[in-house]
């Protein structure tokens, strides 16, 4: 252990009146931000908990602190009679966990550590495949205004520090086997002033000019190639709307993946005799696929798609559309990606390989271009295809975005933002699957490409004020 630190910081704990004062509202802030990602009831390890008032406040259900220093441990406990968290003396570097965590916390604390690298590889001990790790850090452009403050008493003295750059960061986390899936900077203004504090931190750092002068880098990332189980069921939900004769073809060509694969056709209210077809076609079905048949209570393709992955019971679910434009012959390429850990979210892309002439018209290839890259932008993630109806992810995962994004209304009658915008939210890795577009062979497309668009339009902005300029 580093005895000069761990003593530095034992003097810090009994002479840091004033400067705790001064960035209280610095602290409430960077508690708010993890707060929006990590839910109560978690599982949290902090490595440099000091006091622990930023575990307390995240309400785990088990909270692990771990600090150098004996005398900030002690304070810690005496702010914790009840004993909410448990709180251990130890280096970051070389402590042993005894178990794994949801969450793990680390909040400036890279600066003072003699062995980032080692660090980052004992923490990932203690991660499971969903595990995130959080972590904060100053953003040396305010290294001058940090300075300035120790002069003035608003900064405790600092002993010699890493200087570590975002980009140091994330190349020292990709070495020790975790993958970044977001990074940023927050808090431009990092007290609390009333009004001016949500203008400049849910907005100006935002902006492209701004968006790296916020006073703490922010980064989410989770262990890289950690497989989920080696066996998994998987659920295909097929929403079936005027699509009577695609649905011979969809049940001959959907394939058996992983321990066992079930079909979920939901009608949606059909004009001509959908119903009626997928009734007779499971009862001639002799295949090895487990086929099942329910018709939607509501309207919208959301509504199709919500009850079906509420009945489902595979391990992974995926949408289908039953107009099987995007070939299902492809979704064993979804599943691996989900299967191996390589993705937590598998979104079918369409605009990679070329499509069959009547595929997509002109506007609406140039539409989910435009969706594409605004979506990029609010999500936080590279998309190529906002719009592509084949979407897979672990049903532990679904159930998680379907409450994450409960608080967010009925806003999106197709199910595709929905999904995109929970995923973001509880940073998932989004990973694009290429398909092969096809033309329909039966019937006509619901979308209207005017009306839509307008909706989807409308959409993509309440994504940009819910999501890339919210607390929420």
């Amino acid at each position: 252990m580093s005895t000069d630190l761990a003593g530095h910081f034992d003097r810090v704990s009994q002479h840091d009146g004033k400067a705790r004062r001064v960035q209280a509202g610095f602290h409430r802030q960077i508690a708010e931000q993890l707060a929006r990602l990590i839910p109560p009831g978690s599982c949290v390890l902090e490595a440099g908990c000091g006091r622990g008032d930023l575990l307390r406040k995240l309400k785990p259900s088990r909270g692990l602190g771990i600090d150098i220093s004996g005398k900030m441990l002690e304070r810690a406990r005496e702010l914790d009679p009840y004993g909410e968290c448990e709180y251990r003396q130890g280096e970051a570097t070389t402590f042993q966990p005894d178990g794994t965590f949801d969450y793990i916390v680390m909040d400036y604390l890279v600066g003072y550590l003699p062995d980032v690298q080692a660090c980052f590889e004992n923490l990932r001990r203690a991660a499971l495949a969903r595990t995130r790790l959080c972590l904060t850090s100053v953003n040396n452009v305010w290294t001058p205004a940090l300075t300035a403050g120790q002069w003035v008493g608003a900064v405790t003295r600092q002993p010699p520090s890493n200087w570590l750059s975002t980009k140091d960061l994330i190349n020292l986390l990709e070495l020790t086997g975790w993958e970044v899936v977001h990074a940023s900077t927050e808090l431009l203004l990092p007290f609390r002033v009333p009004v001016l504090s949500g203008f400049f931190n849910r907005f100006l750092v935002r902006l492209p000019a701004l968006r790296h002068l916020g006073s703490s880098v922010y980064l989410v990332a989770r262990p890289r190639g950690m497989a989920v189980a080696p066996q998994l069921s998987c659920s295909v939900i097929v929403p079936a709307r005027n699509e009577a004769g695609n649905i011979r073809a969809a049940l001959e060509r959907i394939p058996v993946m992983g321990a066992a694969t079930e079909v979920i056709f939901v009608e949606g209210h059909s004009r001509d005799d959908t119903w009626g077809t997928i009734q007779r076609e499971i009862a001639a079905y002799q295949g090895p696929l487990r086929v099942r048949a329910l018709q939607q209570p509501g309207r919208g393709k959301w509504d199709a798609v919500r009850t079906g992955f509420a009945a489902a019971t595979g391990d992974v679910l995926v949408i289908q559309d039953a107009d099987l434009t995007a070939p299902p012959e492809d979704l064993p390429k979804f599943f691996a990606a989900i299967s191996s850990g390589a993705a937590e979210f598998a979104n079918g892309s369409r605009l990679v390989y070329p499509m069959e002439q009547q595929a997509m018209r002109f506007l609406n290839l140039v539409g989910n271009k435009f969706f594409a890259l605004s979506l990029s932008y609010v999500l936080g993630q590279p998309i190529k295809d906002s719009l592509c109806g084949t979407k897979m992810v672990l049903r532990s995962d679904y159930e998680r975005i379907f409450r994450r994004i409960e608080g967010l209304g009925d806003f999106d009658p197709f199910g595709d933002f929905n999904l995109l915008f929970g995923a973001a939210l509880l940073k998932l890795r989004i990973r694009d699957i290429p398909v092969r577009y096809k033309d329909r062979t039966y019937g006509q497309t619901n979308i209207s490409r005017f009306r839509h668009g307008w909706l989807l339009l409308k959409m993509t902005a309440f994504g940009l004020l819910k999501i890339k300029f919210s607390r929420a």
